[in-house]
Parts: structure tokens; C-alpha cells; sequence
């Protein structure tokens, strides 16, 4: 079969990619290429897929927990919460809270096994991992209510909370977006993982949802798209001020980016298979899959 190109998020860059963002401090840098070896290594040790989904939201998690998100450890009760509700790209969320100095490096060989604390999605056991994720659609209705938790009692926080497109297949998603609109909880920003793809396909060819920006608009929040895998852009948007309604950033990324085959959807060992961008939403890599991921995120 043929591949439909993926969307280039370079168009996306406009003012908000234009300059180097100011508030990012190579002091707090996170890399986004540690990130992805980190995912490569423990997906190949575990033998587990997802591996397309954590390598396309790598940029989105370093900015927030590289530049964005306010919190002097994952205890501080007044720290900025985050709400990973695509739970399956738990492991981004693992190199991220790692390489924050948070979580053990040694904990991340626990992935997957035993016992671990570090499953497939995440769970509130392990620290920094405010709210439990995985089933989609609900992630959002959890940031709303943390959102509002804040203005209740009286913090300064904000929250931040990562969707798939996918998701706003999902009801849930816009009976929270009407909620948090109707309450103006400015203090919600929402990134939306723009990739175009769902776990049974295109989403396009599953349940069409164009115009998102408009969407969101006609919601009453409000909306930026920006390149998902431009650090400058990203925290450009998440460090906007806040404006009296809910802020959508919409994320424009590539699925398994930063491995060439899986962008393109080839499983170069199993052979058996069609070409298909949904291949790596759930192959595990061979030992040479393994291989050149690691030499091509190496090189870039």
C-alpha cells in the first residue's frame, strides 16, 4: 500500500518557532535525543510496542519538564501538575521524570517486568505521576478537575495535560473542553499530539475530525498550532500568559520521528507485513530494527 506523507510541522512554525524562545535555560535543559535512546533501549530490553507514540511526543514532554513546569520536587503540594491522558506513551513520561532527576536511571530497567512500578501506563505510584492514564478520553476530564482544584483553593498553579488527536473521538474530551470554557480556567493548557493516527489506523479513515482548530475555537478555548517537535515553539506556547479561557496547543508531530523506518511505517524484519504508518503503534524492534534506531537518533 501506499503512504500517505506525514504533515510537515515546519509549516507550523510561524511567529511562535520564529526566534528561540527566551525562557529556555540550557541550565534545565532535557535532551530530547536521551530521551528517545532511553525510549529505544527499554522498548528493545521489554520487547514492547508503543514505540511510535512515546518517539512522537519526546519534544512536548522535554519542554514541559525541561522549561515549563514549576514544581521544586513531585511532592510540593502547590507544584504545576501534569496529566498524561495518551497513558501509552508512558514511557516518555519515565526518560522525562528520569532525566528531571525524579525518578531513578536504575528504575527504568523495571519496565514492563515484575513487580515494577513502571508499567505500560502510568501509574500515581510512581513519583511525579500525578494521576493514573490510560484509558482515553479521560486524562482531560482529570486536568479540568485539577484546574479547577487549583482556583478553589486559591494557587497559582497550572496544569498541563497531553491528548492524542484520537482522543477527540472521544465524548468526554468536549464535555470537559465545555466545562473548563464555561469556567474560564485559564489555567489549563492542553497539548493536542497531532500525528494523525489512532491505534486501528488513519484517523481520517476512522472517525474524520478536520478542522480542530476551529473546533476548539467554537469551544471557546483558546488555540495555537505550533511545530511538535520544536522545542523554541513549544515553550513558546506553554509559557504564554494566561487570557481568561482554557489554552489548546495543537501539536502537529510525526509518528515514531526520529526513526526513519518508523516514519514511514517499514518493518524491515517482518517482512509479512504491508507498509503501514499503524506498524510501529505496536511491533516491537528485532535486534537490527534495535540497531539502526540507535545509530540514526546517534547521528541526529
Amino acid at each position: 500500500m501506499s503512504i500517505t506523507p506525514p504533515a510537515d510541522p515546519q509549516k507550523y512554525n510561524g511567529s511562535l518557532a520564529a526566534t528561540q524562545a527566551p525562557n529556555i535555560s540550557p541550565a534545565l535543559n532535557i535532551s530530547p535525543n536521551e530521551m528517545r535512546s532511553i525510549i529505544l533501549r527499554q522498548s528493545k530490553r521489554a520487547n514492547v510496542g508503543h514505540i511510535g507514540s512515546c518517539l512522537c511526543v519526546v519534544e512536548i514532554l522535554a519542554a514541559i519538564y525541561g522549561h515549563i513546569l514549576k514544581a521544586a520536587s513531585p511532592h510540593d503540594p502547590d507544584r504545576d501538575r501534569f496529566i498524561l491522558s495518551k497513558g501509552h506513551a508512558a514511557l516518555t513520561l519515565y526518560a522525562a521524570l528520569s532525566l528531571k532527576g525524579w525518578l531513578p536511571a536504575s528504575e527504568l530497567d523495571s519496565f514492563c517486568g515484575d513487580d515494577s512500578r513502571l508499567a505500560v501506563h502510568p501509574e500515581h505510584t510512581v513519583p511525579g505521576v500525578d494521576f493514573s492514564t490510560g484509558s482515553l478520553g479521560m486524562g482531560i476530564c482529570m486536568a479540568v478537575g485539577a484546574a479547577l482544584a487549583a482556583r478553589l483553593q486559591g494557587s497559582s498553579r497550572r496544569v498541563y495535560c497531553l491528548i492524542s488527536d484520537a482522543e477527540c473521538n472521544e465524548g468526554s474530551v468536549w464535555e470537559a473542553a465545555m466545562f473548563a470554557a464555561q469556567h474560564r480556567l485559564d489555567n489549563l493548557r492542553v497539548v493536542l499530539d497531532y500525528n494523525r493516527q489512532q491505534a486501528l489506523g488513519l484517523t481520517r479513515d476512522v472517525i474524520d475530525i478536520p478542522n480542530l482548530a476551529e473546533r476548539w475555537r467554537a469551544f471557546g478555548w483558546k488555540v495555537s498550532e505550533v511545530n511538535g517537535h520544536s522545542m523554541p515553539a513549544l515553550v513558546d506556547a506553554l509559557s504564554a500568559p494566561n487570557t481568561g479561557t482554557p489554552h489548546m496547543i495543537l501539536a502537529h508531530t510525526i509518528f515514531g520521528r526520529g526513526v526513519s523506518y518508523m516514519e514511514q511505517g517499514i518493518p524491515i524484519s517482518q517482512t509479512n507485513l504491508p507498509v503501514q504508518p499503524i506498524n510501529w503503534h505496536y511491533l516491537p524492534m528485532s535486534g537490527d530494527e534495535y540497531e539502526i534506531a540507535m545509530r540514526e537518533v546517534a547521528a541526529s
